[in-house]
Protein backbone atom coordinates (compact mmCIF):
# COMPACT_ATOMS: atom_id res chain seq x y z
CA UNK A 1 0.00 0.00 0.00
CA UNK A 2 1.59 3.93 -0.37
CA UNK A 3 0.30 6.92 0.98
CA UNK A 4 -1.25 9.74 -1.22
CA UNK A 5 -0.52 13.68 -0.95
CA UNK A 6 -3.84 15.95 -1.59
CA UNK A 7 -3.22 19.23 -3.35
CA UNK A 8 -5.58 20.99 -1.80
CA UNK A 9 -3.76 25.01 -1.43
CA UNK A 10 -5.17 26.34 -4.85
CA UNK A 11 -6.55 29.58 -4.23
CA UNK A 12 -9.92 30.20 -5.51
CA UNK A 13 -9.22 33.32 -7.74
CA UNK A 14 -9.87 32.19 -11.34
CA UNK A 15 -13.58 31.54 -13.47
CA UNK A 16 -15.04 29.96 -9.79
CA UNK A 17 -14.73 32.88 -7.76
CA UNK A 18 -18.07 34.32 -8.79
CA UNK A 19 -19.80 30.70 -8.23
CA UNK A 20 -18.20 30.44 -5.05
CA UNK A 21 -16.70 32.78 -2.43
CA UNK A 22 -14.81 30.93 -0.79
CA UNK A 23 -10.79 31.45 -0.33
CA UNK A 24 -9.63 27.90 -1.53
CA UNK A 25 -10.89 25.73 -4.55
CA UNK A 26 -10.99 22.70 -2.40
CA UNK A 27 -13.13 24.33 -0.55
CA UNK A 28 -16.13 24.98 -3.04
CA UNK A 29 -19.13 23.23 -2.07
CA UNK A 30 -20.40 20.56 -4.39
CA UNK A 31 -23.64 18.73 -3.39
CA UNK A 32 -23.75 17.97 0.41
CA UNK A 33 -19.56 18.20 0.52
CA UNK A 34 -16.94 20.13 -0.33
CA UNK A 35 -15.39 19.39 -3.33
CA UNK A 36 -11.77 17.98 -1.11
CA UNK A 37 -14.12 15.35 0.40
CA UNK A 38 -14.98 13.48 -3.01
CA UNK A 39 -11.22 13.30 -3.13
CA UNK A 40 -10.42 12.14 0.30
CA UNK A 41 -13.07 9.53 0.36
CA UNK A 42 -12.21 7.49 -2.75
CA UNK A 43 -8.97 7.57 -2.01
CA UNK A 44 -9.76 6.15 1.68
CA UNK A 45 -12.17 3.24 0.07
CA UNK A 46 -9.32 2.44 -2.41
CA UNK A 47 -7.33 -1.31 -1.66
CA UNK A 48 -3.89 0.37 -2.43
CA UNK A 49 -4.20 3.80 -0.16
CA UNK A 50 -2.56 3.66 3.64
CA UNK A 51 -2.61 7.10 4.37
CA UNK A 52 -4.05 10.62 3.20
CA UNK A 53 -2.34 14.11 3.50
CA UNK A 54 -4.35 16.52 2.56
CA UNK A 55 -2.14 20.31 1.92
CA UNK A 56 -4.87 23.00 2.35
CA UNK A 57 -6.41 25.10 4.97
CA UNK A 58 -5.92 23.41 8.09
CA UNK A 59 -8.31 25.59 9.59
CA UNK A 60 -11.16 24.82 7.76
CA UNK A 61 -10.85 21.44 6.87
CA UNK A 62 -9.83 19.97 10.33
CA UNK A 63 -13.23 19.30 11.52
CA UNK A 64 -14.33 17.42 8.23
CA UNK A 65 -11.02 15.26 7.57
CA UNK A 66 -10.26 14.27 11.11
CA UNK A 67 -10.16 10.44 10.59
CA UNK A 68 -7.01 8.15 11.92
CA UNK A 69 -6.07 7.78 8.31
CA UNK A 70 -6.31 11.28 7.35
CA UNK A 71 -3.84 14.24 8.08
CA UNK A 72 -3.37 18.10 7.23
CA UNK A 73 -0.16 20.76 6.49
CA UNK A 74 -0.70 24.32 5.65
CA UNK A 75 -0.48 25.24 2.23
CA UNK A 76 3.30 26.62 0.91
CA UNK A 77 2.28 28.63 -2.17
CA UNK A 78 1.91 27.13 -5.65
CA UNK A 79 1.57 23.78 -6.41
CA UNK A 80 5.13 22.51 -6.60
CA UNK A 81 5.69 24.47 -2.89
CA UNK A 82 2.54 21.81 -1.58
CA UNK A 83 3.78 19.11 -3.47
CA UNK A 84 7.08 19.44 -1.36
CA UNK A 85 5.09 20.35 2.15
CA UNK A 86 3.36 17.26 1.69
CA UNK A 87 6.62 15.33 0.87
CA UNK A 88 8.11 16.62 3.64
CA UNK A 89 5.55 15.25 5.66
CA UNK A 90 6.01 11.29 4.70
CA UNK A 91 9.94 10.60 5.09
CA UNK A 92 11.03 7.55 3.68
CA UNK A 93 8.55 6.50 0.91
CA UNK A 94 9.63 5.19 -2.13
CA UNK A 95 6.26 5.70 -3.64
CA UNK A 96 3.30 8.39 -3.15
CA UNK A 97 0.32 9.36 -4.87
CA UNK A 98 -0.08 13.34 -5.87
CA UNK A 99 -3.58 13.95 -6.68
CA UNK A 100 -4.88 17.64 -7.07
CA UNK A 101 -8.14 18.36 -5.14
CA UNK A 102 -10.07 19.31 -7.90
CA UNK A 103 -11.43 15.96 -9.21
CA UNK A 104 -14.57 14.92 -7.15
CA UNK A 105 -15.60 12.45 -9.54
CA UNK A 106 -12.78 10.32 -8.62
CA UNK A 107 -13.43 6.78 -7.58
CA UNK A 108 -11.95 4.18 -5.86
CA UNK A 109 -11.83 2.18 -8.60
CA UNK A 110 -10.25 4.51 -10.95
CA UNK A 111 -7.44 5.25 -8.33
CA UNK A 112 -6.54 1.52 -7.52
CA UNK A 113 -7.04 0.75 -11.58
CA UNK A 114 -3.98 3.27 -11.81
CA UNK A 115 -1.78 2.05 -9.52
CA UNK A 116 -2.47 -1.22 -10.62
CA UNK A 117 -1.18 0.33 -14.01
CA UNK A 118 1.91 1.23 -12.61
CA UNK A 119 2.87 -2.75 -12.48
CA UNK A 120 6.29 -2.83 -10.42
CA UNK A 121 6.45 0.96 -9.92
CA UNK A 122 10.12 1.17 -10.87
CA UNK A 123 9.44 4.27 -12.53
CA UNK A 124 10.27 7.62 -10.86
CA UNK A 125 6.97 9.48 -12.50
CA UNK A 126 3.56 7.51 -13.52
CA UNK A 127 1.58 10.41 -15.24
CA UNK A 128 -1.78 8.92 -16.89
CA UNK A 129 -4.11 9.77 -20.06
CA UNK A 130 -7.41 9.06 -21.03
CA UNK A 131 -9.10 8.27 -24.78
CA UNK A 132 -11.01 10.74 -25.85
CA UNK A 133 -13.62 8.46 -26.63
CA UNK A 134 -14.04 7.30 -22.70
CA UNK A 135 -14.06 10.70 -21.50
CA UNK A 136 -16.95 11.89 -23.96
CA UNK A 137 -18.86 8.73 -23.38
CA UNK A 138 -18.66 9.53 -19.11
CA UNK A 139 -19.18 13.12 -19.35
CA UNK A 140 -20.47 14.23 -22.62
CA UNK A 141 -20.75 17.73 -21.49
CA UNK A 142 -17.09 18.68 -19.76
CA UNK A 143 -14.78 20.39 -22.19
CA UNK A 144 -10.81 18.79 -21.80
CA UNK A 145 -7.28 20.23 -23.74
CA UNK A 146 -6.65 17.05 -25.65
CA UNK A 147 -3.32 15.67 -28.07
CA UNK A 148 -3.63 13.80 -31.32
CA UNK A 149 -0.96 11.07 -30.60
CA UNK A 150 -0.25 8.23 -33.14
CA UNK A 151 -2.37 5.87 -30.74
CA UNK A 152 -5.45 8.47 -30.71
CA UNK A 153 -6.35 11.17 -28.88
CA UNK A 154 -6.05 11.42 -25.38
CA UNK A 155 -6.07 14.27 -21.99
CA UNK A 156 -4.21 14.23 -19.18
CA UNK A 157 -5.22 13.21 -15.62
CA UNK A 158 -4.46 14.35 -12.22
CA UNK A 159 -2.77 11.84 -10.16
CA UNK A 160 1.00 11.15 -10.22
CA UNK A 161 2.95 8.13 -8.73
CA UNK A 162 5.84 10.25 -7.96
CA UNK A 163 9.53 9.08 -6.59
CA UNK A 164 9.89 11.67 -3.79
CA UNK A 165 14.06 11.18 -3.82
CA UNK A 166 13.64 12.82 -7.72
CA UNK A 167 11.16 15.52 -6.53
CA UNK A 168 13.81 18.12 -6.59
CA UNK A 169 15.50 17.62 -9.73
CA UNK A 170 12.18 17.66 -11.63
CA UNK A 171 11.82 20.86 -10.47
CA UNK A 172 15.20 22.36 -11.35
CA UNK A 173 14.96 20.59 -15.14
CA UNK A 174 11.09 21.37 -15.00
CA UNK A 175 12.07 25.68 -14.14
CA UNK A 176 14.64 24.84 -17.33
CA UNK A 177 11.16 24.19 -19.82
CA UNK A 178 9.44 26.85 -17.72
CA UNK A 179 11.91 29.67 -18.61
CA UNK A 180 11.71 28.99 -22.22
CA UNK A 181 7.70 28.63 -22.66
CA UNK A 182 7.37 31.97 -24.47
CA UNK A 183 10.84 31.02 -26.92
CA UNK A 184 9.64 29.25 -29.59
CA UNK A 185 13.44 28.78 -31.00
CA UNK A 186 14.21 27.93 -27.51
CA UNK A 187 11.14 25.56 -26.46
CA UNK A 188 12.43 23.64 -30.06
CA UNK A 189 16.27 23.63 -29.32
CA UNK A 190 15.18 22.04 -25.66
CA UNK A 191 12.64 19.27 -27.30
CA UNK A 192 13.78 18.73 -29.98
CA UNK A 193 12.63 19.81 -33.90
CA UNK A 194 12.18 15.96 -34.86
CA UNK A 195 9.37 15.55 -31.87
CA UNK A 196 7.97 18.92 -32.67
CA UNK A 197 7.79 17.89 -35.81
CA UNK A 198 6.08 14.40 -35.16
CA UNK A 199 3.71 16.55 -32.83
CA UNK A 200 2.49 18.50 -35.97
CA UNK A 201 2.15 15.53 -38.20
CA UNK A 202 0.30 13.25 -35.64
CA UNK A 203 2.68 10.45 -35.56
CA UNK A 204 4.17 11.27 -31.91
CA UNK A 205 3.88 8.35 -30.28
CA UNK A 206 2.87 7.29 -26.19
CA UNK A 207 6.53 5.76 -25.94
CA UNK A 208 8.15 8.85 -28.11
CA UNK A 209 6.38 11.49 -25.37
CA UNK A 210 7.42 9.18 -22.43
CA UNK A 211 11.36 8.67 -23.45
CA UNK A 212 11.31 12.93 -23.94
CA UNK A 213 9.82 13.21 -20.81
CA UNK A 214 12.28 11.04 -19.06
CA UNK A 215 15.38 12.86 -20.89
CA UNK A 216 13.93 16.15 -20.00
CA UNK A 217 13.55 15.89 -16.63
CA UNK A 218 16.60 12.96 -16.17
CA UNK A 219 13.88 10.76 -14.39
CA UNK A 220 12.58 7.27 -15.42
CA UNK A 221 8.82 8.40 -16.31
CA UNK A 222 6.22 6.25 -17.61
CA UNK A 223 2.86 7.23 -19.40
CA UNK A 224 0.14 4.90 -18.61
CA UNK A 225 -3.45 4.58 -20.75
CA UNK A 226 -6.21 4.52 -18.37
CA UNK A 227 -10.36 4.10 -19.41
CA UNK A 228 -11.16 5.88 -16.28
CA UNK A 229 -11.89 9.73 -17.29
CA UNK A 230 -12.84 10.30 -12.98
CA UNK A 231 -8.79 10.69 -12.86
CA UNK A 232 -8.81 13.77 -15.75
CA UNK A 233 -11.93 15.24 -15.65
CA UNK A 234 -11.65 18.39 -12.82
CA UNK A 235 -13.41 21.49 -11.96
CA UNK A 236 -11.88 24.33 -12.97
CA UNK A 237 -14.58 26.33 -14.73
CA UNK A 238 -18.08 26.98 -14.51
CA UNK A 239 -19.06 24.79 -16.68
CA UNK A 240 -16.98 21.89 -14.76
CA UNK A 241 -18.70 22.61 -11.44
CA UNK A 242 -21.96 22.67 -12.83
CA UNK A 243 -21.18 19.04 -13.98
CA UNK A 244 -19.65 17.87 -10.84
CA UNK A 245 -22.92 19.43 -9.01
CA UNK A 246 -25.38 17.35 -11.47
CA UNK A 247 -23.61 14.17 -11.14
CA UNK A 248 -22.85 14.38 -7.32
CA UNK A 249 -25.40 16.78 -5.85
CA UNK A 250 -28.02 13.87 -6.23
Amino acid sequence: MINAVVLGGSLNNGPLKEYSPVDYEALIPVGSKLMVEYVVEALLSARHIDRVLVVGPVKELAPLLNGARVSLTGAAGGVMENVEAGLKEMPGEERVLIVTSDIPMLTARSVDNFIELCGDMSGDIYYPIIPKEFVEKHFASTKRTYVTLKEGVFTGGNVFLFNPAVFKQCVENGQRIFEQRKSPVGLCRLIGLSFVLKYLLHILAVKDVQKKVSELLAVKGEVVVSQYPEIGVDVDKPGDLELARRILGS
